[in-house]
């Protein structure tokens, strides 16, 4: 089963208002393993950067002028994505920026229905705790040190690495054969141990005189209760 992890940056909050996608970043699972297959994309979106969002993502105009257009790189998104689920963290924004720029070029939406979010998910399991991707990063103890602002690929890593904590662990049977391995490490091997001969004489008249005078300097022994 192939799933996308998907997660954007944007220049603001509402594509509809005229925010544009600006960063776009893909991590591929196979039955819930990293393949190793990602999809990075920086998108020029052909207008300024407000001060609000380059704080979150420290994207200025002038570098994304440097990157193509969203036009230009349509086509290598879509074949990446192909078919598969897309597990995003709140999947109604991404989605939107998405589909929104997908319109602007006359080309069809990406179906709602294929996207996985990972904050309902967290929310029906954790109610009432935050459900925000540093928040559940914290809860599952993955190392957030290299965040220190959002970037679409990096996020889609971490929010991977999330997912699959989410729906159980992050390799199917992963934990059973580690402790099979375990179990088979600490096994001790007796079959070729040669046995411990037998005591080749009795004890001497020396060895039992030293044994009763020990004996005899036990005070109190339980034996004789």
């Amino acid at each position: 089963m192939r799933e996308i992890v998907l997660d954007t940056e944007t220049t603001g909050l509402n594509p509809r208002t005229g925010d544009r996608l600006v960063e776009i970043g893909c991590v591929e699972l196979d039955n819930h393993v990293p393949t190793g297959n990602t999809y990075h994309q920086y998108v020029n979106p052909e207008r300024d950067m407000p001060d609000e969002a380059f704080a979150v993502h420290g994207l200025s105009e002038a570098f994304l002028a440097k990157h193509p257009i969203f036009s230009e790189v349509a086509d290598s998104f879509l074949e990446f994505i192909g078919d598969s689920d897309l597990v995003i963290h709140n999947a109604s924004f991404d989605m939107g920026f998405i589909n929104g720029e997908l319109d602007r070029i006359g080309r069809p939406a990406v179906d709602f229905g294929r996207a996985i979010d990972t904050v309902q998910i967290a929310r029906s399991k954790y109610p009432g705790a935050q459900a925000s991707l540093d928040a559940l990063c914290r809860r599952f103890e993955i190392d957030l040190s290299a965040r220190t602002k959002h970037g679409a690929l990096l996020d889609a890593e971490l929010l991977a690495d999330v997912y699959l904590e989410l729906v159980g662990g992050r390799q199917p049977g992963f934990e059973l054969a580690a402790e099979r391995k375990a179990a088979a490490a600490n096994t001790i091997e007796t079959r070729n141990v040669p046995a411990r001969p037998p005591r080749p004489h009795a004890a001497t008249e020396s060895e039992r005189a030293a044994h009763g005078e020990f004996m005899q300097q036990i005070t109190d022994p339980i034996w004789r209760d």
